[in-house]
């Protein structure tokens, strides 16, 4: 019996093969409106963040501003959402796991064992106490969730994050999102003149800036105030709270899981919520990111590139976030999560500052 293909089936194979090529063809061409809209809002972020003058200023807050600016004036095509789904999910998730080049365990050994230990305290209190207040002021717990993260790990890139589990909508990712934009901005203000008016030395400043202050440029541009040495000490705490970052969406992602379980078995009606939450792998791809660059002395050039990959991936996301977001439903929110925000805000700035002066 002979084992060589019929021309039938050769010419079956040829043809799947081809539409499989063509197909493939087809869907990344429809993904391109959507990113390329992203990645033009992105770039002309970096270049009002580049003629400002503003070292504060971060690309990614001004890129969900424009935006959400840009859904106003001209709604995107139809033909422009495959991709923004795409710059939203896989975009987002590979610069997450480019986030890891940016860290090594030895710069959280670096902190010191009362600085890791402040940094842990203020982490946990902050969310979970965010978390009970925005039960107490009747926010949405999805909004409450990802506020809670913002203002506890790193701003913006920690919403984005932790909305992969928590599963928020485009409009609590950009509330979530104001709120840690409007409250960090404060904070560069206020705690230079209270580290002068308190006699806080050059590392303990640094270190409360890095503990408590949300978005990273913000931590730059108000730890630059107290010297280089506060700046050296702000940002290695700075980048020792984004590592938490991992364990914090792991957790949530297992906490949904059970969740999830709990009510479906408790609940006569069939599927009240997932009972299984897929695992963020990204993150794994985060720590194996921080492994490496811990085991391993990267050249100078990759680092950098890394870093500005990151930052250009994630603004492109939260451009393609402002572009989703629908305003209207952003003011139906009300000013609940914006107090819940302010709240949040004065714990994590007291909780750390206390600790540090104790």
């Amino acid at each position: 019996m002979s084992l060589a293909p019929s021309p039938t089936a050769a010419v079956a194979t040829h043809r799947k093969d081809g539409s499989a090529r063509r197909g493939g063809l087809v869907a990344t061409t429809r993904l391109l409106p959507g990113l390329a809209l992203s990645f033009a809002i992105a770039a002309l972020a970096y270049g009002i963040v580049a003629a400002s003058g503003l070292s504060f200023l971060s690309p990614l807050i001004v890129a969900i501003v424009l935006g959400i600016v840009g859904r106003l004036i001209i709604r995107p095509p139809i033909a422009a959402e495959p991709g923004l789904q795409f710059a939203l999910r896989p975009v987002l998730r590979f610069a997450i796991v480019l986030l890891g080049l940016q860290l090594t365990i030895a710069q959280v050994i670096s902190v010191g064992g009362r600085g890791v230990l402040i940094i842990l305290a203020t982490v946990i209190a902050s969310f979970f106490f965010t978390r009970l207040a925005g039960r107490l002021l009747g926010v949405d717990r999805k909004l409450a969730e990802l506020i809670a993260a913002g203002t506890s790990i790193c701003g913006a890139s920690a919403i984005l994050a932790t909305n992969t589990v928590t599963r928020g909508s485009d409009e609590d990712v950009a509330y979530a999102v104001a709120c840690v934009t409007l409250f960090g901005s404060l904070s560069m203000v206020l705690f230079p003149l209270i580290a002068a008016v308190s006699g806080m030395g050059s590392d303990d400043y640094g270190l409360w800036t890095g503990a408590a202050i949300h978005e990273v440029a913000q931590v730059l541009a108000a730890a630059l105030q107290g010297g280089e040495q506060a700046l050296e000490s702000g940002t290695i705490a700075k980048l020792s709270r984004v590592m938490l970052l991992a364990p914090l969406v792991l957790s949530l992602g297992c906490w949904a899981a059970w969740r999830g379980r709990a009510r479906r078995d408790s609940s006569s009606v069939e599927a009240v919520e997932p009972a299984r939450v897929p695992m963020p792998w990204f993150v794994l791809g985060f720590l194996a990111m921080v492994a490496l660059n811990s085991a391993i002395a990267l050249p100078e050039t990759v680092s950098t590139a890394a870093s500005a990959s990151t930052s250009l991936l994630l603004a492109a996301a939260m451009a393609a976030m402002g572009l989703m977001t629908d305003i209207g439903k952003l003011r139906a929110k009300g000013l609940r999560p914006l107090a819940l925000g302010a709240v949040s805000w004065v714990l994590i700035s007291v909780t750390a500052f206390v600790l540090i002066a104790v």
